[in-house]
């Protein structure tokens, strides 16, 4: 239980951040191209990392899952770059759209790759928050645009990257290792591309670019733990509640109002989202307890 308790604070706080560095992306996507975007920040929590490590005992860079870490790494790479253009061509509210894709993305493959099937209470609950994006969905499927691609490429690639979080958690404890290696492999990748694209900055474009780096280093630590705590597919339903954080961010930075379609959208995937930390949590308190009934069964039998 208070796994579960710590695991839901930290994505609440995940979704702040992340919302806060998806605003910033909407920001410098109107004047620069990814590259420079992705260089200069991913060197800033390339740095915040290393320098974290060094401050923690028994924490390291290294990690014995190799490969799982480099897919990690290379769907980083793609999930970034897809949400940067899809951020250039679609408003906050239809980019949220594909973000809540990612519970049912998750729930589909988690049980072949974590073997962490979702019981069926938690089938019907991922059904309710993706139900609730329909009503968020302007003009249908059939309106879909070179935008909604990008966005569907990045939730696809963005939700096996936090699959592949949640494996390498499993057998080792890298928090830092984690955002560290998948940054330095976006830095290394967009570093190719930088000089082509390259624009003169402002101060002020700098100092938002250091913003972003803040809030993204501070996002994906905290996943991180956060999915160490939770299944993948309670937390990823949590992470829906990114979309109050856009809202907000819409509204005062860009001018977007939402409408009331995004209003009950957005209470259908709030409702999914605690229904199962409740179910898990209940989940949790019911095994625990048959283990303890258990264990005082056989200590009786042995009286």
């Amino acid at each position: 239980m208070n796994a579960a308790l710590a695991g839901g604070i930290l994505i609440v706080l995940y979704t702040g951040m992340i919302a806060s560095a998806d605003g910033i992306t909407k920001m410098i996507a109107g004047g620069y191209e990814a590259p420079q975007l992705f260089v200069l920040s991913g060197l800033l929590v390339v740095a915040f990392s290393a320098s974290a490590v060094r401050m923690k005992k028994g924490e390291t860079l290294r990690v014995r899952s190799k490969k799982a870490m480099a897919i990690r790494s290379l769907l980083t790479v793609v999930a970034s770059v897809a949400f940067f253009q899809a951020f250039r061509l679609l408003p906050f509210a239809d980019v949220f759209l594909f973000i809540g894709l990612t519970p049912l993305i998750v729930a589909a493959i988690s049980g072949p790759l974590l073997g962490e099937s979702p019981r069926p209470l938690a089938w019907v609950a991922l059904a309710v928050g993706v139900g609730g994006m329909l009503f968020l969905m302007p003009g249908g499927v059939s309106a879909a645009q070179t935008g909604h691609i990008w966005a569907l490429v990045a939730s696809v690639t963005g939700s096996i990257s936090m699959l592949m979080a949640r494996y390498i958690g499993k057998i080792e404890k890298v928090a830092l290792a984690q955002v560290f290696w998948p940054n330095l492999a976006l830095v290394l990748t967009m570093a190719v591309a930088l000089p082509f694209v390259w624009r003169p900055m402002e101060l002020g474009d700098v100092v938002w670019i250091a913003g972003y780096a803040v809030f993204l280093f501070g996002a994906r630590y905290v996943s991180v733990e956060a999915l160490r705590l939770l299944p993948a597919y309670v937390a990823t339903p949590l992470m829906n509640l990114q979309f109050i954080w856009m809202v907000a961010i819409g509204f005062f930075a860009f001018g977007e109002v939402p409408g009331v379609g995004t209003v009950l959208g957005v209470m259908l995937v709030i409702a999914s989202g605690l229904w199962l930390v409740v179910e898990e949590t209940l989940a949790a308190d019911k095994a625990a307890s048959s283990r303890g009934f258990i264990a005082h069964s056989r200590k009786a039998k042995r009286v």
